[in-house]
């Protein structure tokens, strides 16, 4: 059903069919129902609207008689139709959707049309929107209160339909076919001063200048006479331009942007937000540094509007000749009298106009005073200026064109070298760091495709060091684009020369800084200069840190060094570093510790850059005072082996001072037990720890025998780290180091599982946790956790072992530190492997394997392997088993790893024993009995126990295997450390083979 109110009341059905309503109150009902479609109309309104101040006797009884006569003639042409008409607690309401009736379809036209920039198409939706009518707007009820407000509402979205069609015909050059019908239009609306724009427009384009005059004096008596008022300043600015016949008013095509030569790349973002700004503001400006694209893509968005659109090119434009400028390209001469900026004004008032103030930085505060006089005299005009810095005009709207990114800037690197260079081929890893170290800014990638002919990729790729000789000519782009250099140049002579120094003094940093530092090393005042860099485009601000583009930093660079300033400028950046480090470094140990991690992972390329600078100028103290301030940072975050290339780069310089030569020994003494191929890490501890007799250092002498056994618990000495740590812990109670002492604790929680004291181990591993929770320690509350994970592990209890373990991954992945979540993720896959969940357990070891191969941790790495070797085992996979177990054998044994070799060689022997080979698995237990006796580890030796009693079991020695195992039982008994049901596997199984019995359980 399909109601009509744009005109006389029709209603109609689905197929076309009128619907007769019967008697004038039935249709005043209904069209009242409709003005008030979707919203409930009370009976009193109704009454009132129906009979005014003569109601009926019997009102409510009339009225309900009338809604029935209307729900029967709805009912007559469509069954069910009655329910249309509803009732509830409010009142009637029409319940049919928007779009059935003709003044919603009309409104949903027009918005429509406004919504669309191609002209046609505009014209085509108000064209139909305009046909809907048939008359005046309900014309049943014209004078009805009721309708008034929506009448009038609709009366005026018809006029202004109306208006909108007529100057979209105009731009489409109708202007004949349109005097006619305006003519007609005005004649009823003698004093709306759009339409009547549009008419004078359509008259002097036709030709009729002396009717547009007489026109526009009509308008301005109607006006004085019945308003007292004057034409507005747009009509008046149309006049104007109408007697001095101004070229914009001849009709002439809408823009003289220039054709592209090729595709936009890469900005589909930035010229949706560029349009969307441009629809919401009337001054936008694009904002980035040289050769970012700004030009392009202001010129894409500016094809993109309805308007007429006029290019003003200001590169070669001084600022006393940019109010020429613009004039000349709108078509103003400056050979008439008044001021050419008033006459500006006007033309630019008397239609909608975007103008593009392309490259203004060099000119900025010429155009932000010319734009600011014209925008306030002309309402339809917008600004869409590109600059590398912003106008500082009020209401201007800023979109940052930032360098592409990876994909898109290798996408338009690749389409522009394969245009210049026929049988182009690719090197993806070449072009990645073409972009890279260009920044992704498109100039910089186009001059650089140029070369690919000559160099090719790779090549050109090694000599980016040069890039500003490599990056050279071009043509068909201007001057200051043709070079890498001139780019930069053009920002540069455009600054102060403080704001040059600044500029080139932060060509020091790596990787970002501070506002702090930017002021500390430059000795300039950072504040100011750093924001009025921000504005040029020359320096980036992204979360409370600055950096450079790689090519500024280049190029400022040069500038430092022609200033004969680097080397000092590199001594204070060292300087500031090493200062921060050591700020950093206690509070690395505490409260703050996610907080300086976070501060330090941020400056990581800062300090490298430091101690290269001491390294090359052999400024041996400030040197190790970096490495020594950084170490504990670098175990933390897993950087191992950047940690022991830079101590060993420290130690190696001249004259070190005696203590801080002792700390940074037992620092690389301590990372050395980490790498891979470590060896006699005993010998290298004592050397460390020598050095600490010749210095008064006993806090750091603590701390030092402290880490070398922390970092060697699972591989050295038993009894020689027990010594260490147990006079690291007496000194540093009497030294009142409740950090080092809570780590020391810790430490000796974990050598306690080597002889499995299940008490020592809980009693540490919670004194250690009770001080790293008073003192707010991430990495020492999960590092206290270890050993309460192992005893809760050996004594069955896999639920507080779970427990423990989640906890000490998260905490260790809240605060970065990689190597911990990969022992603590191997740590739970090993409970999901005793669990028998094997697919859990194999992802978890796989991922924990993962990280500790990207945190270059060895130590983490086999026990994730280690892991997966336990896992194929119990699957009966027994030769993958064996090749994550032999992978690791010589390792441990090459860095002292007494306790894992004999568990390796335990588990070897389980294989051997599996597979049938009893004499190659009796001889690979025996291996592993003699390892675990050397040590003393009860359970070592338990396991090595049942080991051999399944080589004798398997070898036909079934009352041997039991006395064995029964030994190994009593063994475990003893220290209170007996087998929980998940770690049965092995003694199950081999216990079924001595009896002679076939195991259940056997792969």
């Amino acid at each position: 059903m399909y109601f009509e109110v744009l005109g006389e009341l029709l209603v109609r059905t689905e197929t076309g069919d009128p619907i007769t309503v019967p008697d004038t109150k039935v249709r005043t009902l209904l069209l009242n129902l409709l003005v008030n479609l979707g919203r409930p109309v009370s009976a009193d309104r109704l009454i009132d609207a129906l009979w005014g101040d003569h109601p009926p006797r019997n009102a409510r009884g009339t009225l309900q008689a009338r809604i029935s006569q209307l729900r029967t003639a709805l009912a007559r042409a469509e069954p069910g139709a009655r329910a249309l008409v509803a009732h509830g607690p409010a009142g009637y309401t029409l319940q049919v959707s928007p779009e059935v009736v003709d003044s919603n379809k009309f409104e949903l036209l027009v918005t429509n049309a406004q919504a669309t920039r191609d002209l046609s198409e505009r014209i085509a939706c108000l064209t139909e929107a305009l046909e809907l009518w048939r008359g005046p707007a309900y014309a049943d009820v014209a004078d009805e209160e009721f309708a008034r407000a929506a009448r009038n509402r609709l009366e005026e979205q018809r006029l202004a339909a109306w208006e909108e069609r007529a100057e979209a015909r105009l731009e489409l050059g109708e202007h004949a076919e349109l005097v006619g019908e305006l003519a007609e239009l005005t004649a009823r609306h003698p004093l709306r001063e759009r339409l009547r724009s549009t008419q004078l427009k359509a008259l002097y384009r036709s030709g009729q200048q002396e009717a547009a005059l007489t026109a526009y004096a009509e308008l301005r008596e109607a006006l004085a006479e019945q308003l007292g008022a004057d034409p507005g300043r747009e009509l008046a600015a149309l006049h104007q331009a109408i007697l001095r016949h101004d070229p914009v008013l001849s009709g002439r095509p809408k823009t003289n942007l220039p054709t592209p030569l090729n595709e936009l790349i890469g900005r589909e973002k930035s010229l949706a937000q560029g349009n969307e700004l441009l629809c919401a503001a009337r001054l936008v400006t694009l904002v980035g540094p040289g050769g970012v694209g700004k030009t392009r893509l202001a010129l894409e968005i500016g094809r993109d509007q309805s308007t007429e659109v006029r290019l003003v090119e200001l590169a070669v434009v001084r600022a006393p000749d940019v109010l020429d400028a613009i004039a000349a390209t709108v078509g103003l001469r400056d050979d008439e009298s008044g001021e050419l900026a008033d006459r500006l004004a006007e033309s630019l008032a008397a239609r909608p106009v975007l103008l593009v103030l392309d490259n203004c930085e060099h000119v900025v505060e010429r155009v932000a005073d010319l734009v600011r006089r014209l925008l306030a005299a002309a309402a339809g005009l917008r600004v869409l200026a590109t600059s590398r810095e912003p106008l500082g005009l009020a209401g201007e709207h800023l979109l940052e064109v930032e360098p592409l990114e990876p994909p898109e800037a290798a996408r338009l690197f690749l389409e522009r070298a394969a245009a210049a260079t026929p049988g182009f081929a690719n090197d993806p890893e070449a072009v990645a760091a073409i972009c890279r170290r260009l920044d992704g800014i498109p100039l910089a990638l186009e001059l650089a495709a140029t070369r690919v002919r000559a160099l090719g990729v790779q090549e050109l790729a090694a000599r980016l060091d040069d890039r500003f000789r490599l990056l050279a000519g071009g043509r068909g782009v201007p001057e200051r684009q043709r070079t890498l250099r001139a780019t930069i140049d053009w920002s540069w002579d455009l600054l102060a020369e403080q704001e040059r120094v600044m500029l080139r003094r932060l060509a020091v940093y790596a990787d970002g800084f501070t506002l702090d530092a930017a002021g500390e090393v430059s000795d300039l005042p950072a504040d100011e200069l750093l924001g009025k860099l921000v504005d040029r485009s020359l320096v980036v601000a992204t979360a409370g840190r600055y950096r450079l583009l790689e090519s500024v930093a280049a190029y400022s660079l040069e500038r430092l060094a022609e200033a004969g300033e680097e080397t000092r400028l590199r001594r204070r950046h060292a300087a500031y570093y090493v200062a921060l480090a050591e700020r950093a470094e206690p509070r690395l140990r505490g409260r703050e510790q996610q907080v300086w991690l976070g501060r330090l992972d941020q400056e990581s390329a800062n300090l490298r850059t430091a101690l290269d600078h001491a390294a090359r100028t052999e400024a041996t103290e400030l040197a190790l005072r970096l490495v020594n301030a950084c170490s504990w940072y670098w175990y933390l975050r897993g950087r191992l082996g950047e940690a022991r290339r830079s101590l060993t780069t420290a130690l190696g310089l001249p004259n070190p001072s005696p203590m801080l030569q002792a700390e940074a020994t037992a620092w690389s003494a301590g990372m050395a037990a980490t790498a891979a191929d470590s060896a006699n890490l005993t010998d290298a501890s004592e050397r460390a720890l020598a050095l600490y007799r010749d210095v008064d250092d006993p806090r750091g002498q603590a701390r030092a025998e402290w880490f070398l056994t922390a970092t060697q618990w699972a591989y050295g000495d038993p009894g020689l780290l027990l010594q260490r740590v147990d006079r690291a812990i007496e000194s540093m109670t009497e030294h009142g180091d409740r950090w080092g002492l809570a780590a020391a604790l810790s430490t000796r929680a974990q050598l306690a599982l080597t002889h499995a004291d299940l008490d020592a181990m809980q009693q540490d591993g919670l004194r250690s946790l009770g001080i790293f929770d008073e003192l707010g320690d991430g990495w020492g509350r999960q590092q206290a956790n270890y050993s309460l994970i192992v005893a809760a592990e050996i004594t069955g209890d896999y639920e507080t072992a779970t427990r423990r373990l989640t906890e000490s991954a998260r905490l260790a992945e809240d605060l970065g530190m990689w190597t911990e979540v990969s022992l603590r993720t191997a740590g739970l896959g090993r409970m999901a492997l005793l669990a028998g969940d094997y697919t859990r357990a194999d992802e978890l070891h796989e991922k924990a394997r993962r990280l500790a191969i990207e945190q270059s941790n060895k130590s983490a790495e086999e026990y994730a392997e280690v892991g997966l070797g336990l896992s194929a085992r119990r699957q009966g996979d027994l030769d993958k088993a064996e090749r994550h177990f032999t992978n690791w054998l010589g390792w441990l044994q090459q860095v002292g790893g007494t306790a894992g070799t004999a568990f390796i060689l335990a588990q070897l022997g389980f294989i051997a024993e599996q597979r049938g080979e009893y004499e190659r698995a009796l001889e690979l237990q025996q291996q592993g009995y003699a390892t675990a006796k050397s040590f003393g580890d009860e359970r070592a030796i338990a396991l090595a126990l049942e080991g051999l009693a399944g080589a004798k079991a398997g070898a036909g020695l079934s009352h041997e295997a039991v006395v064995l195992l029964a030994e190994a039982e009593a063994l475990r008994r003893a220290v209170g450390a007996p087998l929980p049901p998940g770690e049965r596997f092995d003694v199950d199984r081999i216990t079924f083979r001595a009896s002679r019995r076939p195991w259940p359980g056997c792969p």
